[in-house]
């Protein structure tokens, strides 16, 4: 079937549909036919556009992560043109990643149920493994861009550095989704988590930046 910007926009409306199904009620609700009536399309429309559940789900999860991924992105980018301290963009993409919000408490169910099926699945399990891989790599740029600026230690491992802080964030993701109530230390969750974050960051982003006055 030829691709044009008509079809690929139905495919994410589709995907958008799986989306809600799998935030609101579960993955196993995401059935051909429970996701063409989310979408408001007949059966025959979806499968037009999908060859099979397990494409319509590969694809879906690949939307989701993408989405995150792009946020991320921004973050650091809005960070680079205000000519912010690295770790301070590096702090706001993290957060990106945190459910901190209805977005992000929906984007951590459908990412972590994809998650929970790739342990069967090789195709979703290889986009997870994609997807962490991703993170980790921007994070590792983010510390390398801080050592040539200062900010960072010239000895320090920026794939070490970089696993760190992404153990940490998925860590305190899940204790968000858990338990996003409970407080730590007289203080909500939401808090103690971005304190930890930044105590992160500051162990790795020692110095101060001598680029463009920063």
């Amino acid at each position: 079937m030829p691709r044009t910007a008509d079809h690929d926009a139905r495919r994410r409306e589709i995907a958008a549909a799986v989306h809600r199904l799998v935030a609101t009620v579960g993955l196993d609700a995401a059935t051909v036919a429970g996701v063409a009536r989310e979408a408001g399309f007949s059966v025959g429309l979806v499968q037009h556009y999908f060859r099979s559940k397990d494409d319509l789900l590969l694809f879906a999860y690949r939307q989701v992560t993408a989405a995150v991924g792009d946020r991320v992105a921004a973050r650091v980018a809005e960070g680079e043109r205000e000519r912010r301290p690295v770790a301070d963009a590096v702090f706001e993409s993290l957060r990106e990643l945190l459910p901190l919000d209805d977005r992000g408490r929906d984007e951590y169910r459908v990412t972590h149920a994809f998650l929970g099926r790739s342990l069967d699945d090789p195709a979703l399990a290889e986009v997870a493994r994609t997807t962490a891989a991703g993170i980790r790599a921007r994070l590792a740029a983010a510390v390398a861009n801080g050592k040539a600026c200062g900010e960072v230690e010239p000895a320090l491992d920026p794939a070490t550095a970089a696993t760190h802080i992404a153990a940490l964030v998925d860590g305190l993701a899940e204790q968000l989704h858990q338990d996003p109530a409970r407080t730590v230390g007289g203080r909500p969750l939401v808090a103690a988590a971005e304190d930890l974050i930044r105590t992160c960051l500051a162990g790795v982003f020692t110095g101060e930046c001598r680029h463009d006055g920063r």
